[in-house]
Parts: C-alpha cells; structure tokens; sequence
C-alpha cells in the first residue's frame, strides 16, 4: 500500500507520516527534508531555497524524479510532500491535512527546523503565506497543478484541533477500510 500525506505548511504532514509510517511498519519518505537538506547545502533558509527554484526548475524536477520512481517502484510506504499525490497517483490513500494559519505558524515556531524559525507568530505567518505563494506559482508553472486542490486526495483531515496522535488513528481507520474496500 502506498500513502502519501500532503497539506500546508505546519499542518502535521512530516510528524504524522513519521508516525503513520511507524505505526504500521512502512518505510517513510519525506519530501520536506530532502529539501531542507538541499537549502542547507547551499548554506540559504527554506524561504530563500523556494525562491532559487521559482527560477531554476532542475531543483523541483529533481525532487520530483525522485517521487515517480518511488511510486513506480515501491510498496508499503508512507510519503510526505506537497505534491506527493499528484506525481503517485496510483497511491491506494492519498490524505491532504489543513489547519489555520495560526495553528500552522504556532506549530512552525516550536518546531526544531531552525531555518524556518521566526521571531513572532506574525511572522510566522508572513512566513507561511509567502512560502505558499512561492510554491503555489512553481507548481502551477511547471506542472498546471494546485496542491491545494481537493479532488486530489481521497482522504482530507482538518488538523487545527487535533494531535498528532488523533490524525494517525483517523489515517489508519481510513486505511483499514480502504483495505476492506479493495478486498471485496
């Protein structure tokens, strides 16, 4: 069974995919750290990262590449990425998480990626937004696709006012009866 887990930034997508995965026994794959590890690399913040890639499309086809074989490829996994269900379309449950900004920027800011910190939860939330239009103009660029697009995903959590735990066990429940589904 193939997973992939999608949805704005700070709404739980690399902490519940690592749990999900965990929970059952399936290798992760996180589409957000390989980026983050790529900024770093090049000693730049997320932020500025997205920006390069606005103009320099080897940086998301590079990431991309590494989606399509995943799906092609790969069994019994758990993907997180903004655009992890349009490029594995053939993934059995595709899950989109939200939650408000607020809520996203609160999260962002006790979260231990450093590059992405902010001083306040304004700009946390500048942040957010800015970042989202960022990839929001990439996407539509290279690819004609909005993430945000509903019809995308087959399975789509409001995270606001949930713990991580509670969206794991929603996932599950909604795997198992895909599961069942699928058996009969």
């Amino acid at each position: 069974m193939r997973i992939t887990i999608s949805g704005k930034a700070g709404s739980g997508k690399s902490t519940v995919a690592r749990m999900l995965s965990e929970r059952l026994k399936f290798r992760h794959y996180s589409i957000g750290d390989l980026m983050r590890v790529m900024a770093k690399e090049r000693k730049m913040s997320l932020l500025k990262f997205n920006k390069i890639a606005e103009q320099n499309k080897s940086i998301d086809f590079e990431l991309d590449n590494k989606l399509k074989e995943l799906g092609r490829t790969k069994d019994n996994f758990v993907v997180d990425g903004r655009l992890t269900a349009f490029f594995i379309p053939n993934a059995e449950v595709r899950v989109f998480l939200d939650a408000n900004d607020k809520v996203r920027a609160e999260r962002i800011l006790k979260d231990k990626r450093q590059q992405e910190k902010s001083k306040s939860l304004k700009e946390a939330i500048s942040s957010i937004k800015k970042r989202a239009e960022s990839e929001k103009i990439r996407y539509k660029k290279y690819y004609g696709v909005n993430y945000l697009d509903r019809k995308l995903y087959n399975f789509i959590i409001d995270t606001t006012r949930l713990n991580p735990q509670q969206v794991v066990g929603s996932i599950v429940k909604f795997v198992k009866s895909e599961k069942h589904s699928k058996a009969k």
